[in-house]
Parts: C-alpha cells; structure tokens; sequence
C-alpha cells in the first residue's frame, strides 16, 4: 500500500461522514496518474502554491491602493488569512483540510491589479464580462502553465467558482472557505482601516459589539467559535442567527464607512481609467501579447477575452509601470 493510499485510508475512518474524501474525488479534466505520496487534493494545493499566479498575489491591492506602510494587506496575505480561518474550522470540523486549503489558496486567482476597482474597469470595457471568481477558474483551467492550466480537481474549481456571497459550494469545505474569506476580509480590512485611521474600534455600534466583541481579535475568535459550534455534526457550514446578523450588519458598516470612504478609495478612479486604456491599448496592438496568448486567439478564443486575461493577470506595479511606459513622456538625454 503506497503512502497515498494509506492516507486515503486515514481520511475514510477518521474525517467527518460529511467530509470530502480524496478517493472519492470526481477527478481531473484530463486524466493523470496518481502521486504515490500526495492524495489529489493535496497535490491541488502545491500545484496552486507553485503557480505564477499565486506569486502575483504579492503585488496586488486588497482594499487600499499603493499605501505608505509595510503592514497593510495584500491581496497574498488576505489568502493566506482565508487559508488559516478555513483549516482552523475545517480541522475542528474533522473537514478535509487539504481540500479547504486548496480552495483558500486559489480562491482570489483570478482578481485584477487595483483590487475591485480593477474588476470593474475590465467587466465595463470586455464585451464578455469580468469576474474574478469566474476568471480564477479560467486561470487554473487554460492561462497557467503557458495555456495548459493546472488540471486541478472538479471539487476545488467549484470551489474557486463559488467562494463568493451568491455562490453556493458542491463541498462542505467549499463552504467553509466562502465563510472564511468573509470573516477574513470583514476582520483585516477593519484591521488596515484602524491603521490608516478612517476608524477606531469606539466606532463600531454596540448593537454589533455586544454579540460579536469589540476588538478585531475579539470578533475573529467569536466568528470562528460560532460556526464551529453550529456546525458541528449538522451536515452544514453555516453560523448561529445572531451571529450571522451581526457579521451583515458589519459588513454594512465597513461599505459605509470603509469600502466607499473617499479618502480610502481617492485614487481607484485613476485605477480604472488606467486599466481601460491598457485594455484599448493591448487590443490593437494585439501582436505584443506573449506567443501563448496569442496562439489562444489562433485556437479561437476572442481577442477581447484574452486581452482580458493579459491585463487582469498584472500585479499593481507592472499595470502602473506598463502605463508610464506607454504614455509618460521620459527625460531626453542628449
């Protein structure tokens, strides 16, 4: 029996009856033979962590835009905060930890420089639409490895499909992950928002502070406690009532005071006319697309789509530096 299997064999008598078994995995789009150490969900989490993709998290905006200070969170921190949420509730679950892991980690693959604004610049100007959870799929299916994709497995794409508020997982794990970048990004960004002084924890409403604690660790803990308690052998992801109203009701609070504060959100206007006019730009100039995109387009996908892919898939700092390049007048040394 390999290594594999014996974990495989692990996961049968120990995981939740509710929990995704590796060995019952619906499988790959294209058929690969099995790792003899790795079971498959496993083997989806390194192939993400490898990925170029995950890399470029690093250089992405979460919610503030190019900010002075090396503590605030990037689009990679906020994975790495969903993946910790996910696998502490998952492991108290006796869920498949390999498989949340996965989805936590490739869940945000297919966001945009400049965060949200970056997706609605793409989603007006790309006659196909643009969404990043849809894009994520897309990433792992046909952009990484020169156009190959990843070949992951049918339960995390659905899982990176329907991370977000409107999807609804095939997995338990699924779900857990959804739940886990709510609380993640509810908690760091109200975090990074204290830092930058456009709150202070006195202005959290009691109604909210009195059932879920007034402190950002206070309500981490309390948010994870509460789904692991409700949770449990239920057959389902979800929190208690209060709870649950108390986390809308803060997420109301953070859009009104937060996600469309002017101060915070002064420069992603900048953001989206930059995107645009890189979008315009690489569609008629398509031949300076790297060799595997344009190969895509000779295969007969839409040039739009792909110029989408090429823009979308940029870090902060390479959109920023590609547009001085193309239209900042440079010093002339004679």
């Amino acid at each position: 029996m390999t290594i594999r299997e014996q974990l495989e064999q692990w996961e049968k008598e120990y995981l939740s009856p509710f929990a995704a078994l590796s060995m019952n995995s619906k499988g790959r789009e294209r058929e690969e033979e099995q790792c003899d150490i790795r079971p498959v969900f496993q083997r989806d989490r390194d192939r993400i962590l490898h990925c170029k993709s995950f890399r470029r998290l690093k250089d992405k905006t979460q919610v503030f835009l190019t900010p002075e200070g090396d503590h605030y969170r990037t689009r990679l921190t906020h994975t790495l905060e969903v993946s910790q949420n996910a696998r502490t509730i998952a492991k108290a679950l006796r869920m498949n930890e390999d498989l949340v892991e996965a989805i936590a980690l490739g869940h945000d693959l297919g966001h945009t420089p400049f965060g949200h604004a970056g997706e609605r610049a793409l989603n007006r100007v790309c006659p196909y639409g643009f969404e990043h959870n849809v894009q994520g799929v897309r990433t792992v299916e046909k952009l990484e490895k020169g156009g190959q994709g990843l070949n992951l497995t049918a339960e995390v794409r659905d899982g990176i499909l329907n991370h977000q508020t409107a999807g609804n997982p095939s997995t338990l794990e699924g779900k857990i992950v959804k739940f886990s970048d709510k609380i993640a990004y509810i908690h760091h960004d109200m975090d990074d928002a204290i830092r930058a002084g456009i709150l202070t924890e006195a202005d959290i409403p009691r109604e909210i502070g009195d059932v879920i604690g007034y402190t950002t660790g206070e309500r981490l803990d309390h948010f994870i406690h509460d789904i692991v308690t409700t949770s449990a052998d239920s057959g389902d992801i979800r929190m208690s009532p209060p709870v649950e109203e108390a986390m809308r009701k803060l997420r109301q609070f953070m859009f009104e005071r937060v996600y469309k504060n002017p101060e915070a959100k002064s420069e992603e206007g900048k953001a989206e006319q930059l995107m645009e006019t890189l979008y315009e730009h690489y569609l008629r100039h398509i031949d300076v697309l790297p060799p595997d995109m344009l190969r895509m387009i000779e295969r007969g996908e839409p040039r739009e789509k792909i110029v989408c892919d090429y823009v979308g898939a940029m870090t902060d700092r390479f959109a920023i530096a590609t547009y001085e390049e193309l239209y900042i007048p440079k010093s002339w040394h004679g």
